[in-house]
């Protein structure tokens, strides 16, 4: 580690580590005279001031109190958040609003593209170009054991995800150089000589919870704990009831209230989350008023579940709400590339012509989802119509290595009316797939050579999603593919998915508005290489790959949109994935005991845990109408 010379160091003697790092010695000086700024953004300029109070979404005057309880789905088995072993506990998220207890240096703005503002951080300033990002550590923040929050702490959890932090985590990281200590509270990131321009990475620093040094001293952060970390967040752990319940309290003397990131922000005394392995019986809790709130995802549940007495009486709504974050893709099959028989792209082709997603929205989902032809559906990264002339510069030199059609074409999913399957469509798919070496034989799809019989080994995340894929499923046995097809258990779909023990899967894809470090983990070639990666369909592409690296350096929406656009139709054209769902909308119910601020105008999440607050008069409304209920 490198560290600079300091005047000053903190008065408690708890404090004297950090003071004992601030020593001189001889170092590269790119984090000379930082600017402090109060907030970043990418793209886009900041909407509030240096003077800001409070997020417009959060209402400084809400009153503190009051249970929220929430579901999840599985189980869980340990509180390290930086591993990818083990399935970590709902409230100790690595990132995200459900981030109720550890601190992070800059805070995102829900109602802004790519803005971030600062929380455990008091300044903020980027390199113009983008060679290092230096922070200002505000001086009263501490632990929940009242220890201060120190730039050793800063050091000591940036160093821990290099060496111990999942695959993505150490990809993300992989252009840090190295964390320097500049002042008793001024830390500064260093990309390493020769790296590509990264803008979005002063987002990703600042995003991560940061660890207290002190207290992993003497525990291995390299190993899953079932013993909850120290943190310095709104909220800490009050009872567990070990893979099934957890209930989070709020910190009374939390010393991030008056922040302006936080004011009017986490209301609720106890934050709750049961865990359910069964959608259905997680419906039929949220009816019986076991917990509060959650996202609908089934749309059978949508379209037919929500008419039971709490609704028609208005204590329990279900709004289907605009988000103005980008949708992604709901749940696309994928193959395995490191299945020889995928690695054809006349193979994939054919999978993706005998899928109808008109008839499984209509028969299965209930109309309810757009037809989705983009990986940034809801978007001004999505592609659409053409390739335009900042794309094709992209894409031009790599002609050679894309679909033709790609050019030329404008992507659709495969035509149907939704009613009946087009049988010049099996034919065309026959077609390639004898081109690819598969013919059929007695019913069978074969290799002509080898007599290999052709199979694909489903793995989905639920019995939901297998029931929506069975009519797909059932034309693939039709043309003589052989199938199985299993939702196991949630964590066990998750250790399949990792490790490739499996064929075809699903996975729900919605990124960010700074999709750069994501796009590297999901597609690239690297994460391919690595084990547990979060690129499930290891898929090894170089125009992906510099493509990706386009996204990650873009300095303008201009540069941003051409690269992600150009990512979209590589991924689409060559087949690597089978886009179904799109969303149209966030589908929200809940018992209706809650205030929230209606007039924020469009945001990018429902923020319930963050900044919604207990409303005593509806929730006395809620009450009063579910005991009369039981009479």
């Amino acid at each position: 580690m490198l560290v600079r010379g300091a005047t000053t160091c903190p008065g408690a003697a708890s404090a004297m580590l950090a003071c004992t790092l601030l020593v001189p010695v001889a170092a590269e000086e790119p984090c000379l005279n930082p600017d402090y700024r109060h907030g970043i953004s990418y793209v886009l300029p900041l909407k509030y001031a240096v003077d800001f109070e409070h997020f417009d979404y959060a209402n400084p005057d809400a009153p503190k109190g009051g249970p929220l309880r929430l579901p999840d789905m599985g189980t869980f088995d340990s509180f390290n958040n930086i591993l990818e072993k083990g399935r970590v506990a709902a409230g100790v998220d690595f990132g995200g609003s459900r981030n109720l207890v550890f601190e992070t240096l800059l805070e995102s703005a829900a109602d802004e593209p790519a803005s971030a503002y600062g929380r455990l951080a008091e300044g903020v300033h980027v390199d113009e170009d983008h060679r290092w990002v230096a922070f200002k550590l505000r001086a009263n923040a501490h632990w929940h054991d009242g220890e201060p929050i120190t730039v050793a702490d800063i050091v000591f959890s940036f160093e821990s995800f290099k060496e111990h932090g999942s695959v993505a985590l150490k990809t993300a990281l992989t252009d840090l150089d190295r964390v320097e200590v500049i002042g008793a509270r001024e830390v500064c990131f260093v990309t390493r000589p020769g790296a590509e321009i990264n803008p979005i990475m002063p987002f990703a620093y600042g995003s991560m919870p940061i660890q207290a040094r002190h207290y992993w001293a003497e525990r291995d952060i390299s190993k899953t704990t079932t013993e909850p970390a120290l943190g310095a967040g709104p909220y800490r752990l009050k009872e567990l009831d070990f893979g099934r319940r957890l209930i989070y309290e709020r910190v009374p003397d939390y010393w991030g209230t008056d922040v302006p990131v936080n004011r009017g922000r986490y209301n609720f005394d106890t934050v709750k989350f049961d865990y359910f392995r069964d959608e259905n019986i997680m419906l039929e809790a949220h009816k019986g008023n076991v917990f509060d709130l959650r996202e609908e995802t089934v749309s059978k549940n949508w379209t037919t579940q929500y008419r039971f007495p709490a609704v028609e009486a208005g204590v329990f709504k279900a709004d289907l709400r605009y988000i103005s974050r980008v949708w992604g893709l709901w749940w696309p099959v994928f193959w395995n590339m490191e299945r020889e028989r995928f690695q054809d792209i006349r193979v994939r082709e054919a999978l993706w012509l005998l899928y109808d997603f008109p008839y499984i929205n209509r028969v299965i989902l209930y109309d309810f989802y757009d037809t989705g032809v983009s990986f940034f559906h809801n978007s001004p990264m999505a592609q659409h119509g053409l390739p335009g002339d900042d794309e094709l510069r992209l894409l031009e030199p790599w002609r050679d290595e894309l679909p033709e059609r790609l050019f030329t074409e404008v992507y659709q999913q495969p035509a149907s009316t939704g009613y009946g399957f087009p049988r010049e469509r099996v034919d065309q798919a026959l077609r390639l797939f004898r081109e690819a070496g598969w013919i059929l034989d007695d019913g069978r799809l074969v290799h002509h050579e080898t007599g290999e019989r052709f199979r694909v080994d489903f793995v989905f995340v639920s019995a939901m999603l297998l029931r929506a894929e069975m009519p797909y499923i059932e034309r693939l046995n039709r043309v003589g593919i052989e199938t199985t097809a299993r939702s196991p258990e949630i964590s066990h779909w998750q250790h399949r998915m990792r490790t490739g023990s499996f064929d075809g899967g699903a996975y729900l894809y919605i990124p960010d508005n700074t999709p750069g470090l994501a796009l590297r983990n999901r597609f690239g070639s690297a994460a391919a290489d690595q084990p547990y990666s979060q690129n499930w369909a290891r898929i090894r592409d170089p125009v992906l790959d510099f493509l990706i690296d386009k996204a990650i350096g873009a300095r303008s929406a201009r540069e941003l949109y051409a690269a992600t656009r150009a990512i979209d139709r590589v991924l689409l054209w060559k087949f690597y994935f089978i886009p179904g769902m799109a969303q149209p909308g966030y589908r929200l119910v809940h018992w209706d005991k809650f205030g929230e601020v209606k007039d924020a105008g469009p945001l990018s999440r429902v923020p319930a845990i963050d900044a919604w607050w207990w409303d005593e008069d509806k929730a006395n409304t809620v009450a009063s109408w579910l005991a009369t209920a039981e009479k």
